[in-house]
C-alpha cells in the first residue's frame, strides 16, 4: 500500500475500497448503463455501508444479469425468489422489488429525456459541485423529490447525494485527501 492520504471514510485495509476511492468515486461517468448500475447499488445501500455493497458488487452484477435494464424490468416472482435466496447479495424483498420498479421508471425517464444523464442535467446544468462534509443538499433534495414523485423507492436525499458523488456530479474528496481539488 502506498502512503497517500485518502478520505477518512476509505478503509485502507480493503483494497477494493481503496481502488473505488482512487479510480471511480467522484469521477464523472455519465454513461446510462453506469448511471443505472450505480442507482440500483445505491438504493441497496440504504441502511447499510457503501463498503458492504461494494464488496458484493460483482455478485450483484451476476444476480442482476449484468444490470441489463430490459431484463430487470421483466423480473417476475420466480426471479424475485431467486434473488431472495442468493446469500451473496443483500436479500431485502422491498429493495429487490424497488430495483425492478425503479428500472421501469429509469427507462421512462430515458424515453422522456433521451438519456438519464439528460434528465440529471436539468438539475445540474452540467456543473460539477465541489463540497465536502455533507450528506444532502438542495440538489439531492430536488432530484430525490422528483424521482419519488415519479414512483421510485429507496431514493431519499441521502441516497441521491451519495449517488451524485459516486457518478461525479458532486466532488467531495476531503481536504487532506491526495485527490482533493477545488473548482
Amino acid at each position: 500500500m502506498d502512503n497517500k492520504v485518502r478520505c477518512k471514510w476509505c478503509n485502507l485495509k480493503n483494497e477494493l475500497y481503496v481502488r473505488y476511492h482512487d479510480e471511480e468515486w467522484c469521477r464523472p461517468n455519465f454513461d446510462d448503463k453506469y448511471l443505472f448500475e450505480m442507482l440500483i447499488l445505491e438504493s441497496f445501500q440504504a441502511g447499510l455501508s457503501w463498503e458492504c455493497i461494494l464488496n458484493k458488487r460483482e455478485e450483484f452484477r451476476k444476480a442482476f444479469d449484468g444490470f441489463d435494464i430490459d431484463k430487470i424490468c421483466n423480473y417476475d416472482d420466480k426471479k424475485i425468489e431467486e434473488l431472495l435466496a442468493n446469500e451473496k447479495i443483500v436479500r431485502n424483498k422491498l429493495k429487490i422489488k424497488a430495483s425492478i420498479n425503479n428500472s421501469k421508471i429509469f427507462k421512462q425517464i430515458q424515453k422522456e429525456y433521451g438519456s438519464f444523464y439528460n434528465y440529471l442535467k436539468t438539475f445540474t446544468n452540467r456543473k460539477t459541485i465541489y463540497e465536502i462534509n455533507k450528506t444532502t443538499s438542495n440538489l439531492s433534495d430536488n432530484i430525490s423529490k422528483d424521482l419519488q414523485k415519479r414512483g421510485m423507492k429507496f431514493v431519499g436525499s441521502t441516497i441521491i447525494y451519495s449517488y451524485l458523488q459516486a457518478i461525479g456530479v458532486i466532488y467531495s474528496h476531503d481536504e487532506e485527501c491526495f485527490l482533493y481539488k477545488e473548482k
